[in-house]
């Protein structure tokens, strides 16, 4: 017998003499009654979707305008100005929908119209569940050399088309990141639909409406030289909408954070990309 077990028969008869078995009231603790409240969140309702303006006929087009970023994701940030990229984003989305709105040619609704934080799906998924005919996500980028600036158009694709469109591509994907858990973990999946016809069609409307969007702003719009690339960004995946990224210009540019910031420089950068939105849409009408 384990020495640790001698102490049991002088226990026993101090209490009286062993007990019959180690099952009696000797063995086994009183039972005491134990209560536990524990509060449940109510169930979650899913994601709202977002009000559309502009005409109230359903058969109108419609775009779904993607301001990047917001919440506790800032996304880039000069710090010399004291601008974020989530607010240079949604400035720019509110002008855009705002001129469209006075078009009256298409309908319009935002991913998000104040400082929230959504999920990469997620501003996919409210267009695909509004039934949008467009997806044009408004970002702005951020560079190391100062000297970087203008505006690029990026469209979806397998493989980056350079290494800054690599980059780019990792820093936006990471947005889904939240204290070091990936929380867009269905990204795998989301990116195994690009084998599916529908997506490659997407695809190439997205390109042809970058050719567009850039035509229409170049008079606007200071562009980059290279002002298409592309690049594997998860918010852009949407299987049956073109989509294209427009970075609108370089927050870490002194030259492209003014001109962002100001009303005037909004309103221009709204004018053509409203310009290239609308003629997209009325070639779409007549082709049909």
């Amino acid at each position: 017998m384990s020495a640790h077990f001698l102490w049991l028969p002088a226990l026993f008869a101090s209490l009286g003499g062993a007990p019959d078995a180690l099952s009696s009231d000797y063995a086994r603790p009183p039972r005491r009654s134990h209560s536990i409240t524990v509060h449940v969140a109510p169930p979650a309702k899913g994601l709202a979707l977002p009000p559309i303006y502009g005409p109230a006929d359903p058969a109108r087009p419609l775009v779904v305008i993607d301001a990047g970023h917001g919440g506790h994701d800032p996304g880039a940030a000069n710090r010399a100005h004291g601008q974020q990229e989530k607010e240079v984003t949604l400035a720019l989305a509110i002008a855009l929908r705002d001129r469209l709105v006075r078009g009256g040619r298409t309908r319009v609704a935002l991913t998000r119209s104040d400082d929230r934080f959504l999920l990469l799906q997620e501003r996919y998924d409210i267009a695909r569940r509004l039934g949008a005919d467009l997806f044009l996500s408004i970002h702005a980028d951020a560079a190391e050399n100062d000297g970087a600036q203008g505006a690029t158009i990026y469209t979806l694709s397998e493989t980056a088309s350079d290494r800054e469109a690599a980059r780019l591509a990792m820093r936006e994907n990471r947005a889904d990141i939240i204290n070091g858990v990936d929380v867009g973990a269905q990204e795998g999946t989301v990116s195994s639909i690009l084998i599916d016809l529908s997506q490659r069609e997407a695809m190439a409307q997205s390109v042809e409406f970058a050719r567009l969007l850039y035509r229409e702003a170049a008079p606007f719009v200071p562009f980059r030289s290279t002002w298409h690339r592309f690049a594997s960004l998860v918010v852009l995946k949407a299987p049956d909408i073109p989509s294209v990224l427009f970075e609108a210009g370089y927050i870490t540019s002194a030259q492209d954070v003014a001109r962002l910031s100001s009303v005037k420089g909004r309103a221009q950068a709204a004018e053509g990309l409203a310009r290239a939105i609308e003629i997209h849409f009325a070639r779409a009408q007549i082709s049909r």
